[in-house]
């Protein structure tokens, strides 16, 4: 009888044992489903503030005047008191030409200084500006009206902008815009009129945009023009990193915190957009409401989720 109660003792620890290990695995698991991870997020408030819709187009600047400096006489270039890109004022001397008369009366009377400064013709400028370009050198031959340099009036630098002709309508019922320059410097510019002929190839309008400070901008220069679209003085905004979209941006929405831990989704339509910000028209947002700013990505309707700080 001992070997048979001492193998039946080993039957009943086997037994024992695997309901042990059964009862640790279900309560195991039961601890694991019961586990609730909740999305780490941020939030922000529906601000109620003035927005506006800018189209941005590109404008160079040009020149309007352009004087040609010419030389009044036949002679030889004696002086040259500018260089390009510098700035002159109006009557300030540039060139000096020994006309070809005083050449020859010195070159037979090399002795005789009474004769030094005989012939000398000064060229001033007619306009302030900036000297663009210069023809020719110290010593060179030239002929009575042939050009010596070219004076850019300075008030007459405009920005050159080109519109898409379908946007021509937004473009002529604004009276200003803002120039954005490459060192992110913003001026304001009014437009004062159109060329009456557009571009073959890019089917663009090209208006004048006169700016409030030249500051002796150079010639080409390359801006950003912004022209506003549409504006509001008060509406209910939210930074674009709220909204979030299908895959045919066709639908909106955006995630709500509720009882500081459940973020629920609520469809929403948009009004005005920026870069940065948009209108909320639908529904009505308190400015008491939280709107989940980072970590709504993918986060499902009723998702678990704790605000941090």
């Amino acid at each position: 009888m001992l070997p048979g109660n001492i193998k039946y003792c080993n039957y009943l620890f086997i037994a024992g044992f695997i309901l042990a290990v059964s009862a640790c695995r279900s309560t195991t698991g039961s601890t694991e489903e019961g586990t609730v991870v909740k999305t780490p997020v941020t939030v922000v408030s529906v601000t109620f503030k003035p927005i506006s819709e800018t189209i941005e187009l590109p404008a160079v600047t040009v020149f309007l005047n352009k004087n040609i400096i010419r030389s009044s006489t036949t002679g030889t270039i004696d002086t040259i008191s500018v260089s390009p890109g510098d700035f002159v004022s109006n009557g300030q001397l540039l060139f000096t030409l020994k006309t070809r008369e005083a050449s020859a009366v010195r070159n037979s009377l090399p002795g005789d200084s009474s004769l030094v400064f005989i012939g000398i013709i000064k060229i001033v400028s007619p306009k302030e500006g900036v000297i663009s370009s210069i023809s020719h050198q110290t010593g060179d031959f030239v002929q009575e009206g042939d050009e010596l340099a070219v004076v850019s009036e300075q008030n007459s630098l405009v920005f050159i902008l080109e519109v898409p002709f379908e946007l021509r309508g937004i473009v002529e019922k604004s009276n200003t815009c803002s120039l954005k320059l490459p060192d992110n410097t913003v001026i304001t510019g009014t437009i004062k009129g159109k060329l009456p002929e557009m571009d073959v190839q890019s089917q663009a309008i090209s208006y004048f945009v006169k700016p409030a400070a030249t500051s002796r901008l150079p010639e080409n220069l390359i801006a950003v023009a912004g022209i506003i679209k549409n504006s509001k003085t008060s509406a209910a905004v939210l930074p674009k990193l709220a909204i979030l979209g299908d895959e045919t941006q066709t639908e909106f929405w955006v995630m709500k915190v509720v009882n500081d831990s459940t973020a629920i989704k609520v469809p929403v339509r948009k009004g005005i957009e920026n870069n940065d910000e948009v209108e909320i028209l639908d529904p009505a947002f308190q400015s008491t409401d939280r709107v989940i700013l980072t970590g709504n990505y993918g986060l499902p309707d009723t998702a678990s989720v704790i605000v941090m700080k």
